[in-house]
């Protein structure tokens, strides 16, 4: 069975800095790109942040320069550090494994909630 199992999420202030947790099994973690989306309430969801098997990443220009995705191959863990923290960032934040060669199906998190406060 494969499972994703975030947390980390929260209340904190504008200004302030979460680090959201994917634990993930039932895969070859190794094989996957990881990803970090979120979705507002009557927002689409949208994409955070994505890390390739080789650990190259990419990010929305909204979290540029605030947000880094990291991956722990021997914890099958993947990693959201948020800094500098913004309401517009108050969402809830599932973990994704990306579609591939080696993983066809859709797999996602069931979410964790970060909310900011100004």
């Amino acid at each position: 069975q494969v499972q994703l199992v975030e947390s980390g999420g929260g209340l904190v202030q504008a200004g302030e800095s979460l680090r959201l947790s994917c634990v993930c099994s039932g895969i070859n973690f190794l094989l996957n790109d990881m990803g970090w989306y979120r979705q507002a309430p009557g927002r689409q969801r949208e994409l955070v942040a994505t890390i390739t098997r080789s650990s190259s990443a990419n990010y929305a220009d909204s979290v540029k320069g605030r947000f880094t995705i990291s991956r722990d191959n021997a914890k099958k863990t993947v990693y959201l550090q948020m800094n500098s923290l913004k309401p517009k960032d108050t969402a809830v934040y599932f973990c994704h494994i990306e579609r591939s060669y080696f993983t066809q199906v859709d797999y996602w998190g069931q979410g964790t909630q970060v909310t900011v406060s100004s």
